[in-house]
């Protein structure tokens, strides 16, 4: 894909792949799940290339090619078939979307500098969100933020106002310089930027404490989502855990019901969530050696 021609010629040639039925892509997922079928892992991908272009689109203010971020989210893509389970109700596209945009971000992350921005989920949704949100503030692109700005930034995403504001002026320099840089250039022996770098990142431990957990979570919410029919998932998915979620007035005409019927279908597969997400939570918990303790498997 050198170059805009040949990423125009990408673009145009990956429209020739057609859009999967929900019964054809359920059948192609079953087959690749029990039979590794290389045909039907193929047929999955390539019917999904319109939605990683798209997502990579979304990602291009930040200097890096546009091919290659389709690239990463292909990878992305691949990833989220390998993994795909079609029992659990869910379109391969709703459930690869989150492949595809954390092997974009990653990349992203690895490319722009050559220090990583954050270890933290917080910090990484910081970074991607920054510039979106201090346009939407009307602030300028290369000037420190208002105070007022920064308090509403952090609050919004939830970190300390002092990472929004280290993270804007990173943005402004446009990457990574030079830690031998002296800190008064007027003064010989000044000292350098390295000699003051304090380490505030967490520990080890509590990174990986946080990724376990976050991946617990995500395991209870798949298992939790099996208590609700098939109209309770669709509404409260698109309603709850969409990117971009439905409004009531969209489902109520997708289900030819009142769009107060639909709020409380939403309500009712809210609270059956809760219930189940409770129960799994509790069964987790199995006492072993005279306290508790997450049961295996």
């Amino acid at each position: 894909m050198g170059g805009e021609a040949g990423l125009n010629r990408y673009l145009s040639e990956i429209r020739k792949f057609p859009l999967l039925a929900p019964e054809q892509e359920y059948m192609l997922a079953k087959r690749f799940a029990e039979h590794q079928d290389p045909e039907a892992a193929a047929q999955l991908v390539t019917s999904h290339l319109r939605l990683v272009a798209k997502i990579a689109m979304g990602y291009r203010g930040y200097g890096l090619p546009v091919s290659e971020l389709i690239s990463e989210g292909n990878i992305g893509l691949m990833q989220g078939v390998k993994k795909f389970d079609p029992e659990r109700g869910f379109r391969l596209a709703t459930y690869a979307m989150w492949w595809i945009k954390a092997s974009i971000q990653e990349y992203i992350l690895r490319s722009w500098s050559l220090v990583k921005m954050g270890t933290t989920a917080a910090q990484k949704k910081l970074f991607f969100n920054l510039r979106r949100m201090k346009k939407n503030l009307e602030a300028f692109e290369d000037s420190d933020l208002h105070p007022d700005d920064v308090r509403k930034i952090a609050t919004d995403l939830g970190v300390p106002e002092v990472d929004v504001v280290n993270m804007n002026r990173r943005m402004m320099m446009g990457g990574d310089a030079s830690l031998n840089v002296s800190l008064r250039a007027d003064e010989d022996g000044a000292g350098q930027w390295q000699d003051w770098l304090v380490d505030d990142r967490p520990l080890q431990d509590e990174t990986v404490a946080e990724v376990e957990e976050a991946g617990l979570r995500h395991d209870m919410l798949t298992e939790a989502l099996d208590v609700l029919n098939e109209r309770e998932r669709h509404i409260l998915t698109d309603r709850r855990l969409a990117e971009e979620p439905k409004t009531l007035e969209e489902l109520s005409q997708v289900y030819n019901v009142s769009r107060e019927r639909v709020r409380q279908i939403e309500v009712r597969a809210f609270e059956k969530l809760q219930k189940a997400m409770q129960r799994i939570a509790g069964d987790r918990l199995t006492p072993r050696g005279g306290g508790l303790a997450l049961a295996a498997g």
